[in-house]
């Protein structure tokens, strides 16, 4: 199983080689027999994610008992589902929107929940982790790292904010050395947030909303190289959701300056420069919140 999209590594998420019996039902859209599957009557605590690639698909809060004999959700984690007609003409197929997984079908009006929707899943296209195993990484540089925590702080479904730096070479480097502006490293937030809560989608659209991503030349008056609007991505499917939102910023006009690069080390900053705002009771200087979206 492969969790780089949990836990912030930095390679890109693989897909999983499959059994003959996986391949069957994800590959070839096969449905394994009713009550063989090992989530059917299975009601832990955690996140369902695809056995394929490893993304996240739903919540336990969303699954129900049934008793039709597959795994059964009234709802999905958002954007990770895709609808699509089904071969026979009639059925609504759900597959993996990552990368395309077979999952089951999906269907209304069965007035089992008070939301009326069924999605029936294989077990077999499913892989769940438990909810004390769940964290995913973000990390956002948009100007000065001060700010960008101070709002990522609030947002619900954070469970922790780092600042520090990231894109340069040079292992620990220091705040002095970053400041010279020579060092390639942007000053970065890491935010460790859980997905049940929250989605990076969500983290990423308020990153886009509380600096402004069409400076090039730093964050208001903070100049420089390291203060550069980027999004270092911690797999594909983030940067995928950086660059859809990027696109529906260039759509309404917004000139975006902001880079995605790929997540390398990240370098925590000076004891002093965490949590700043909170310690000094002040408000950014530089950021505040726009409504893009």
């Amino acid at each position: 199983m492969n969790t780089d999209h949990l836990y912030g590594q930095d390679t890109p998420r693989k897909l999983k080689t499959l059994t003959a019996e996986e391949k069957r039902v994800i590959i070839d859209k096969g449905t394994e027999r009713p009550f063989t599957g090992k989530y059917d009557d299975f009601f832990e605590d955690g996140v369902y994610t695809c056995k394929q690639c490893g993304a996240p698909l739903y919540r336990s809060g969303d699954k129900f008992a049934s008793h039709c004999g597959w795994p059964s959700f009234d709802d999905e984690i958002p954007g990770a589902v895709k609808h699509v007609p089904d071969a026979d003409g009639q059925r609504t197929e759900i597959i993996c929107n990552h990368c395309g997984a077979h999952l089951g079908h999906v269907f209304s009006g069965e007035g089992y929940t008070a939301k009326n929707v069924r999605h029936c899943v294989n077990s077999i296209s499913l892989q769940f982790l438990p909810a004390d195993s769940l964290q995913q990484k973000a990390y956002f540089a948009g100007g000065c790292f001060w700010g960008v925590e101070y709002y990522m702080q609030q947002a619900e479904g954070v469970l922790s904010t780092t600042v520090g730096y990231m894109g340069g070479t040079k292992a620990k480097p220091t705040y002095e050395e970053v400041c010279a502006g020579n060092t390639g490293y942007l000053e970065t937030v890491q935010v460790v947030f859980d997905p049940r809560k929250t989605s990076y989608e969500k983290l990423a659209k308020l990153f886009f909303e509380i600096h402004d991503p069409t400076q090039t030349d730093g964050q208001g008056p903070d100049i420089g190289q390291q203060y550069v609007s980027a999004v270092f991505y911690a797999n594909e499917q983030q940067k995928e959701v950086a660059d859809k939102l990027i696109g529906i910023l260039k759509k309404k006009g917004f000139n975006v300056a902001t880079s995605l690069r790929p997540a390398a080390t990240f370098w925590k900053a000076e004891n002093y420069h965490q949590d700043y705002y909170k310690h000094h009771q002040k408000l950014p200087y530089c950021h505040t919140r726009v409504k893009r979206f």
